[in-house]
């Protein structure tokens, strides 16, 4: 062998060991679009995300598609956000037939509950990503799943959950500053369903909603009679409709009361990458930015 041939294969070998080596990244699904952009910010490089109910969709309601079953199968692992969210997740993933583990987001949360209208069990409310120390969980459990799973990547999984969780501790500090200039008094809200339980309790703002927890849920009238007697009775000025929910009924509700919609809030999913809340923490900037100034009449 030539002294020019050996160098050329020498050259070669060194080439190909770096491809060679690299991991192909981790196949993991999330539920839906909050949870995914928060998997993708701990993940990096190292993971393949693919997100069932994309930005606007309603994960409440949603129904499985054949390429949902296949994602699913090839998965390593799965993202759900828990609290009883994705009523449909457990058959999808039974159905697919796929060996990835499943990892529920919102493990060690404090959950809220309310009285059910049907039975004595109480009805847990599963948006809890509403507030962002909750979030600082979903980061945290996400971070061990993917280790878990990956753990030649936990550092680069670790470095990337401690950036973010500072980002998302920012934000949190931002929220609270911007309410802090809000009397007490004012801090009411109108969405289309009850999603902002876990918002209202982390920031001092009370929520009223036509609808329970699930957009499954319909209104009762009584429920809306009395929305409408508080909502005149307190002078509450924020009536917003939700990007994923039918603005039917709130815009009803404001023909009702006098009271003008002050804008859309992204309660359970995410506008697309051109809109106001593209990732989690825009959803928070763009939705506390529209509370305050509908607070403070403008």
């Amino acid at each position: 062998m030539s002294r020019h041939l050996s160098a050329f294969l020498l050259f070669l070998g060194l080439c190909l060991v770096p491809t060679l080596s690299r991991a192909a990244p981790l196949k993991v699904v999330a539920s839906f679009s909050i949870l995914g952009d928060m998997v993708k910010n701990v993940g990096g490089d190292r993971v393949d995300v693919v997100t069932l109910v994309g930005p606007g969709g309603d994960t409440h309601v949603y129904q499985p598609t054949p390429a949902d079953a296949k994602s699913v199968a090839r998965a390593n692992l799965i993202f759900v956000s828990g609290l009883g969210f994705e009523g449909w997740m457990e058959r999808l993933v039974k159905t697919s037939g796929g060996a990835g583990r499943v990892a529920t987001a919102s493990e060690g949360v404090t959950p809220l509950t309310e009285p059910s209208e049907r039975d004595a069990r109480p009805v847990t409310d599963p948006h809890a990503w509403q507030d962002l120390q909750n979030g600082k969980l979903y980061v945290a459990n996400i971070e061990k799943a993917l280790a878990q799973a990956d753990p030649d990547g936990a550092q680069i999984y670790a470095a990337n959950a401690a950036a973010y969780t500072r980002k998302i501790e920012a934000m949190d500090a931002w929220v609270k500053a911007r309410f802090a200039s809000i009397p007490q008094a004012q801090r009411k809200i109108i969405t289309s369903h009850d999603a902002f339980g876990y918002f209202g309790r982390a920031y001092g703002v009370t929520i009223l909603a036509p609808v329970g927890y699930s957009t499954e849920s319909e209104a009762s009238a009584l429920r809306v009679g009395s929305l409408i007697h508080q909502i005149k009775n307190e002078n509450v000025k924020a009536l917003f409709v939700e990007n994923m929910s039918d603005p039917r009924l709130i815009e009803r509700i404001g023909k009702e009361t006098g009271v003008n919609l002050s804008g859309a809030l992204y309660s359970d999913a995410l506008s697309p990458p051109n809109g106001p809340a593209a990732t989690y923490l825009d959803m928070f900037k763009n939705n506390v930015t529209l509370m305050v100034a509908a607070m403070r009449g403008e």
